[in-house]
């Protein structure tokens, strides 16, 4: 059976997040505890506080840890992808899972990302929406009839009826205006600290390609669908160009879910908080299983339907 994983991003993350996995597995608390970070991780974690552990900057490093804590777990139990992606910082957890890079490397790339992403709107009145049922055409309509208050663009593309804009924030108030006249059923905000995923964060997209520069970017050890393309990397493209221009551009995970079922893939495993990504598989590919794992007990319940036995 061919096997996909998907990696949550930011917006899932909440106090608690992998205390039961650290409390019970030496192997995540091994990631946890060695995360290359200048502040208490494991602390922020399970103890918060909730604001603070909302922050880009905090909140990266803290996703791709536990995602790397997860994925070590499943592959001691010889359960391993043949494909990955994830959602925005989720990508950098797929491409460690793929062995592009390691659990420390990623978590300080993550870390820098998050540092630059916050960097990059400083003081610039910004925010993203949420926009349910409404088709991408009308949605851009919406936005370039808004364009005119500020930058506003569709940022993600996760699933059937559901796409995120964001922008500077009169932009984006006259858009979500602009999407319920066109037919939108609902608009609504969403509690982020920055516009991700537009052109407001290219000054972020320049400080990670000169990151890049000093980091070891080894072959996929399996293909990773890539955010800003939904698909697998192609001829000419790189890795490093592709999170460069990730940063700052649409995420295509739609499209990403549809490509995975394209190239065979039976079932998926979401790793990391929430199940936001599991409602985005149902609502694409409905007829394809997908095992959440955020809590010690969702593991042993994946383990044990990936292997045949019970649940």
């Amino acid at each position: 059976m061919k096997l996909g994983f998907l990696y949550a991003g930011q917006g899932s993350q909440h106090v608690g997040m992998g205390r039961d996995l650290y409390d019970q597995h030496p192997l995540f608390r091994d990631i946890f505890d060695s995360a290359p970070v200048d502040f208490d991780l494991k602390g922020l974690c399970f103890d918060g506080p909730e604001e603070q552990l909302g922050q880009t900057q905090y909140t990266q490093p803290c996703m791709v840890a536990f995602a790397a804590g997860v994925t070590a777990l499943l592959y001691e139990q010889g359960i391993r992808p043949d494909y990955a992606a994830g959602l925005s910082l989720g990508e950098y957890s797929a491409l460690h899972a793929a062995g592009v890079l390691d659990a420390k490397t990623a978590i300080e790339l993550v870390a820098f990302r998050g540092r630059a992403m916050a960097e990059a709107v400083k003081d610039r009145p910004c925010s993203m929406a949420a926009v349910l049922k409404l088709d991408r055409e009308p949605l851009q309509a919406a936005c370039d009839g808004a364009s005119h208050l500020g930058v506003v663009e569709i940022a993600n593309y996760n699933c059937p009826g559901q796409l995120v804009i964001g922008g500077d924030a009169a932009a984006v108030d006259k858009a979500c205006e602009l999407a319920k006249a066109a037919g939108a059923k609902r608009c609504m905000p969403l509690k982020v600290s920055g516009p991700f995923h537009t052109s407001l964060m290219a000054p972020a997209g320049d400080a990670l390609r000169a990151r890049f520069q000093s980091v070891e970017f080894r072959p996929m050890a399996f293909p990773v669908v890539f955010n800003c393309t939904g698909n697998v990397l192609q001829a000419g493209q790189s890795i490093p160009a592709l999170l460069e221009r990730q940063v700052q551009s649409s995420v295509y995970l739609e499209d990403s879910i549809r490509r995975m079922a394209e190239l065979g893939v039976e079932a998926f495993v979401e790793i990391g908080p929430g199940k936001a990504l599991s409602g985005f598989v149902k609502k694409t590919v409905p007829g394809i299983p997908v095992y959440p794992v955020e809590t010690a007990e969702d593991l042993e319940a994946v383990i044990a339907a990936l292997k045949g036995e019970a649940v």
